[in-house]
């Protein structure tokens, strides 16, 4: 079996210092470098065929692994080939032009899989607008009238996202969809407005409670009074909501004037409530502790632990003042909403997909690093000082894209 042949093997150098390419029975300049020797006229212009011949590497490996389309393919291949033929660089310019004319043949079979590929697509594409139809007129004929609304504005942004198919199709399916939404929004007006009416009846019947309980608030009957405050609150349920910012306004008000009677009340029966306090005490050191706990984690599982513990033992403490506890209640879901920031912080960190192609990178540059290692030590074992120098330069570059692609990487392990 023969040697395969050098680059070098397909040109020659007169004493003038021109450089010529032999292909196939065809003789042709490729240029002239004064002052220089003929081994660096003729390494110049071998640099020039290796990068060529890099290039062609590298259309082949985006073909096969269809980083692109056969059109695509097709024009950069055509590009390619004319600029293999008419390049100034020597090499075997016939084998690499082969190589182009070989990856020409494998681009009908990737059309026909293309074909294939987008009458699949175009498969699901239609699939997933038929459930968000079904959704959509499952949602107009239900009554979720806060949550519907924003259920209908994903649908429509996912919908927006999704390929056109076909018109007739795509059309009808439109069609079931925009009629949906109509329906939907028309029974949701409809609800509101009756809703509104309730909702200025119950305000209008508890301003009247209120009026009720204001000089209720001073009096010192403790039973009778008691007993009418209940018999105020049974009515105040029976009235409804009116609109939100106006019912906790108005039960500000209502909860304010039981809140003077009901403490007067607990005052004169007794004077301190050694065990209510007691229990402020230790709900209120138990927040105090769980705050410093969680102050600067950033395990999440330790966190839900750390919280988990605490809301055990916070709620084996029994009562607490009345007074303390809208405050105590504001720190406890405070705590809750800082642990479930984190728990949805770490699902975005540490998203598959993400990581799939932080990792894909980093493979791709360590693969073309150890490449360009295997050509440096190939260049210092020939003793081509140049060659080895362009290979070095090569895999500090390459480096510098690995440690920024492993820094990406790292942040998904931590």
């Amino acid at each position: 079996m023969s040697e395969p042949q050098a680059p070098s093997d397909f040109g020659r150098v007169d004493p003038d210092g021109t450089v010529y390419v032999t292909v196939g029975d065809t003789e042709r300049s490729v240029g002239q470098i004064p002052d220089s020797t003929p081994d660096e006229a003729m390494a110049f212009y071998v640099r020039r065929y290796e990068n060529l011949a890099a290039e062609v590497g590298l259309l082949e490996a985006r073909v096969a692994a269809q980083a692109m389309s056969p059109e695509e393919a097709r024009t950069a291949i055509a590009t390619a080939r004319t600029n293999v033929m008419e390049a100034n660089a020597v090499g075997d310019l016939q084998a690499l032009a082969a190589r182009l004319d070989a990856l020409s043949e494998v681009l009908p079979a990737q059309i026909e899989a293309r074909k294939a590929q987008r009458a699949e697509q175009n498969a699901a594409t239609v699939a997933a607008k038929e459930a968000m139809v079904a959704e959509a007129e499952t949602l107009a004929a239900g009554e979720d009238w806060r949550g519907g609304v924003d259920r209908f504005r994903v649908l429509l942004d996912e919908w927006k996202a999704l390929p056109r198919v076909d018109r007739a199709t795509d059309n009808e399916l439109w069609h079931r969809f925009s009629s949906a939404r109509t329906q939907y929004t028309r029974r949701r007006k409809a609800h509101f407005s009756d809703l509104n009416q309730r909702r200025d009846t119950a305000k209008a019947a508890k301003e009247a409670i209120i009026a009720e309980a204001e000089p209720l608030a001073e009096s010192t009957d403790w039973g009778a009074t008691s007993a009418a405050f209940r018999d105020l609150m049974q009515r105040w349920k029976a009235a409804g909501s009116a609109r939100r910012g106006e019912d906790d306004a108005l039960w500000t008000r209502f909860r304010g004037l039981q809140d003077t009677f009901f403490e007067a009340r607990t005052a004169a029966q007794s004077a301190v409530d050694g065990e209510q306090a007691e229990n402020l005490a230790a709900k209120q050191a138990l927040v105090d502790q769980v705050e410093r706990d969680l102050e600067g984690v950033t395990d999440v599982e330790a966190a839900k632990a750390t919280h988990r513990e605490f809301l055990a033992k916070y709620n084996e403490v029994g009562h607490v003042p009345r007074a303390a506890m809208r405050d105590l209640d504001g720190r406890v879901r405070a705590i809750g909403d800082k642990v479930s920031a984190m728990e949805a912080e770490e699902w975005k960190r540490t998203d598959p997909e993400a990581r799939k192609r932080a990792e894909d990178t980093v493979a791709m540059f360590e693969a073309q690093i150890a490449k360009l290692q295997a050509d440096l030590a190939a260049a210092e074992s020939k003793g081509d000082a140049r060659k080895a120098k362009d290979a070095s330069r090569s895999i500090e570059t390459y480096q510098s894209w690995l440690d920024q692609a492993r820094a990406t990487l790292a942040d998904f392990t931590r």
